[in-house]
């Protein structure tokens, strides 16, 4: 994970946050360099992976007085964990008024800034981890994530944003604004359209899509429609039968068969039940295990017509 300057700067709208950053690992640790979390007197956003460490770490940023603070924890002496590496945090105090720029060089002891820190500066493009270099720590805008856009805002639907909202680009379509929850996750983009077909145009090709609307007539339309627009990938909540209906009607739409065996329904992992969140947890796996969404193998989801 890179700086997320949003992110940040949504946080610290209502007071200081410090923001906690993974930046060195050796040995067995529970996450990886680049995680970030942030911590705030009452609460906290993300995890640097939980137990004694995540424990120390939050006491130790409401503690913090000075702006940077570097320390470096071994996981089994000094925790007690069993993981038995160590893990080195960074642990920065900002307020919406000490938000910086990106790149985002500081040292970790005072100093001028050498001459590889400023050529670093000069030729950087996005890392998907901090870097030190000569004793400065340089974190760049996180790279441009996966885009998924979710048809549909019912309860399979918000189970699904939830799980997919801090991992991916999230673009949820439905046809009211009051049909959406009140709270949003955050960095998730409700998008109201009373013709959902309308919004197919403004989907990268390289999207990937879960439809799973109200309506079987609107998901139909929204398949012929992506199928001539483009995708990555393409799940559709359903069971067999839909599945077979909608092939046919697709295929008399004129799509060619290879095309639309692309679609994967059912979408999920039937095995897991059909209560909404267990259908968006299959749903999230399957998305998240693939490159795209690839062709359904599942026996039928709660939308069983």
């Amino acid at each position: 994970m890179s700086f997320d300057l949003e992110h940040l700067a949504a946080l610290t709208a209502r007071g200081p946050v410090a923001r906690i950053v993974v930046t060195r690992t050796a040995g067995s640790v529970p996450r990886e360099a680049g995680t970030v979390m942030y911590v705030w007197n009452d609460g906290q956003d993300g995890t640097i992976g939980g137990g004694r460490l995540e424990w120390e770490a939050v006491a130790a940023a409401r503690a913090q007085t000075d702006a940077l603070s570097e320390r470096t924890y071994p996981l089994g002496p000094g925790l007690g964990q069993c993981c038995g590496g160590s893990v080195t945090l960074v642990s920065e105090i900002f307020t919406a008024e000490t938000l910086p720029t990106l790149p985002y060089a500081r040292p970790l002891k005072p100093g001028p800034m050498p001459t590889s820190v400023e050529r670093k500066l000069t030729h950087i493009g996005t890392l998907p981890a901090p870097v030190i270099v000569d004793g400065w720590l340089i974190e760049t805008a996180p790279p441009k994530g996966r885009e998924i856009w979710v048809w549909g805002s019912g309860h399979v639907g918000r189970a699904l944003v939830a799980i997919l909202a801090p991992l991916a680009d999230i673009k949820w379509v439905d046809i009211a604004q009051d049909r959406f929850p009140s709270d949003i996750p955050f960095g998730v983009t409700d998008l109201v359209a009373v013709d959902p077909v309308q919004m197919v145009k403004h989907a990268p090709k390289t999207a990937e899509h879960v439809i799973l609307t109200h309506s079987h007539e609107l998901d139909l339309a929204l398949c012929h429609a992506l199928l001539a627009h483009g995708f990555s990938g393409l799940g559709l909540i359903g069971s067999q039968t839909k599945r077979a209906r909608f092939f046919k009607r697709l295929a008399d739409l004129g799509h060619r068969q290879e095309k639309i065996a692309r679609i994967a329904c059912p979408i999920g992992d039937p095995s897991l039940g059909k209560h909404p969140q267990a259908i968006a947890l299959g749903v999230a796996t399957d998305v998240l295990q693939r490159a795209h969404i690839g062709q359904g193998t599942g026996q039928g989801n709660s939308d069983t017509a």
